[in-house]
């Protein structure tokens, strides 16, 4: 039998969350990233207690490339950005239209503008050319409009300086894979992945940062 995701691979693993045979490798690399794994699947339970080399090293470099976007923030920039990341990384688009990278950004340089705008004391709403851009854009405006209540142009200042560097790191990590359309999405969906598994397992407050970073 053929996986039915890859096409090309055997299919040999049960997968409860698809209800489906597939294969190992889209078992080991669309895990809790593009599947919906119970958290009673056995191979999902066996790579947290044994995870290969391979993903160490991935989750590694992922955590890397998100502190080095991070180098010279604030605690409240941190904050700030991990508050975007966690929303692009749990972000379910309507429609079922999922948004890509090129969307993020344009959506990500629109909101900065704004805000650059807005720091300067006017009021014009920059909106992106893209229909997901634009969903992407109105779904995150509330959630910074509350990070941001009472904080005035030293927030705007802030969050514009944050999304510019998010719009940035979409680039920088494209180039790194660029047949993938998804790279920085994928990126954040590892990581923020990772991150809610360890909390789920520790007694930390819900609402501590999801991002764990060295």
């Amino acid at each position: 039998m053929v996986c039915p995701l890859c096409g090309t691979r055997r299919a040999r693993r049960g997968c409860p969350a698809l209800d489906k045979q597939i294969c190992a490798i889209c078992c080991g690399t669309k895990r809790l990233v593009q599947i919906r794994c119970p958290t009673d699947c056995t191979w999902l339970l066996s790579a947290r207690e044994h995870p290969p080399a391979t993903v160490v090293r991935q989750q590694q470099h992922d955590v890397g490339l998100l502190v080095r976007f991070m180098r010279d923030f604030s605690e409240r920039q941190s904050q700030l950005f991990f508050l975007i990341a966690t929303f692009l990384a749990r972000y379910e688009a309507p429609e079922l239209q999922a948004p890509l990278d090129a969307d993020v950004a344009e959506a990500m340089g629109s909101l900065a503008a704004t805000f650059e705008t807005a720091s300067r004391g006017l009021i014009y709403d920059h909106r992106p050319a893209s229909v997901l851009a634009e969903r992407l854009t109105a779904a995150l405006k509330p959630v910074l409009a509350e990070a941001g209540q009472g904080a005035g142009s030293a927030f705007e200042r802030d969050a514009a300086a944050v999304l510019r560097r998010v719009e940035e790191a979409v680039g920088d990590v494209r180039a790194t894979d660029q047949a993938n359309r998804r790279a920085f999405l994928d990126l954040l969906g590892r990581v923020i992945t990772t991150s809610e598994n360890a909390s789920d397992d520790s007694d930390e407050p819900e609402d501590r940062s999801r991002l764990i970073v060295p």
